[in-house]
């Protein structure tokens, strides 16, 4: 053999020496998780969150109460405040789901549109779920952003929603700052909850969406029409 095809095929060999190496070597692809008990799991928070308060709150007393095992639980959060988080997303979005949005011609009625009756327990847990997220703030402060993504910005998106679509009918000026006007709503709702401890009923709400929402984008005030 000459010292060509010699060192070809030293060299094939060592390549393939060395991709059996990798291939030892490299990670075994695991099982795909499953997703499917995610929102079941994510329920199960909010009501032991509801229930104990975020101190009291475990994730094997989550994973006990939604049947599932302690290890799918953990493998899919790693913490507890990110179990928390992530519930509460959940249940914002699915109250404000995009898809859903009403079309009554005026932004006024579709922000009154958007106001759905509350039960008093479900008003009652909601605020014992927030309080239990000033519970998590207070004690890992750095996890404030990935709440008010969790709190705030479901309800902001669906404003901004609305806002845009009134705008493009000409209901208000396209130099209105919706942005800002957006989050008018969620962060005065969030600071009635979480801080003066009372309910986000709808008498609140459409005081607040006739005396400064409307006014904050050029809109009449409403304040002294009658509630309907």
């Amino acid at each position: 053999m000459g010292f060509i095809s010699l060192v070809h095929t030293t060299g094939q060999h060592r390549e393939g020496e060395a991709a059996m190496t990798l291939a030892d070597t490299a990670p075994k692809l695991g099982r795909k998780r499953d997703h499917t008990r995610d929102a079941e799991i994510l329920d199960c928070a909010i009501a032991v969150l509801a229930e104990t308060g975020y101190d009291g709150m475990t994730i094997d007393e989550v994973a006990a109460r939604a049947k599932a095992g302690k290890a799918t639980v953990y493998r899919r959060w790693s913490s507890k405040a990110e179990l928390v988080i992530d519930a509460v997303a959940c249940m914002k979005n699915r109250d404000l789901d995009p898809s859903q949005l009403p079309d009554t011609g005026t932004l006024r009625g579709d922000l009154l549109a958007m106001i759905k009756p509350m039960a008093i327990e479900e008003g009652e847990k909601k605020m014992q779920v927030m309080a239990g997220l000033i519970s998590m703030l207070s004690k890992s402060p750095e996890l404030a952003d990935a709440a008010n993504a969790a709190i705030v910005e479901p309800r902001a998106r669906i404003n901004r929603i609305l806002m845009t679509r009134a705008m493009e009918r000409g209901e208000i000026s396209r130099d209105t700052d919706i942005e800002t006007v957006a989050l008018i709503s969620p962060a005065m709702a969030s600071y009635r909850v979480l801080i003066l401890r009372k309910p986000v009923d709808r008498a609140f709400l459409i005081s607040l969406i006739d005396g400064v929402i409307l006014p904050a984008l050029g809109l009449p005030a409403r304040s002294s029409l009658p509630v309907r």
